[in-house]
């Protein structure tokens, strides 16, 4: 799928939602989770975008959807889409009760006006 050290199967994600928006107070739209890390961030469309901030910082290129029922990677590096790729240490998503976009008591109520696109 990519180079070596790209992937470690063994490592559990940082947490329930993107570490760096709960630091600062913020929102995501939707979580990826880098597949060498465990970090979790928030997606491109998301204000903060996270995941990708993480990837420029690191180097780490592969991500995985951290949403409820999707098992797809990314690869930022090669900008590569794989509809699916190893197992990874669980949990394999936030809580399926979390709502997206979240948390929900952050959401701002015109929250479609701030997404990227």
């Amino acid at each position: 799928m990519t180079t070596e050290h790209a992937i470690d199967p063994s490592v559990p994600p940082s947490g329930a939602g993107c570490a760096d928006c709960d630091a600062s107070g913020g929102w995501w739209f939707h979580l990826r989770r880098c597949a060498r890390c465990g970090h979790v961030g928030c997606c491109d469309s998301s204000p903060g975008q996270h995941a990708t901030a993480h990837f420029r910082a690191t180097g780490h290129p592969v991500v995985s959807s951290y949403e409820p029922g999707e098992d797809w990677f990314w690869n930022y590096a090669t900008n590569e889409l794989y509809e699916s790729g190893p197992s990874l240490a669980p949990p394999v998503s936030h809580p399926a009760g979390q709502p997206a976009p979240g948390p929900a008591d952050r959401v701002p109520a015109d929250w479609t006006r701030a997404l990227h696109r």
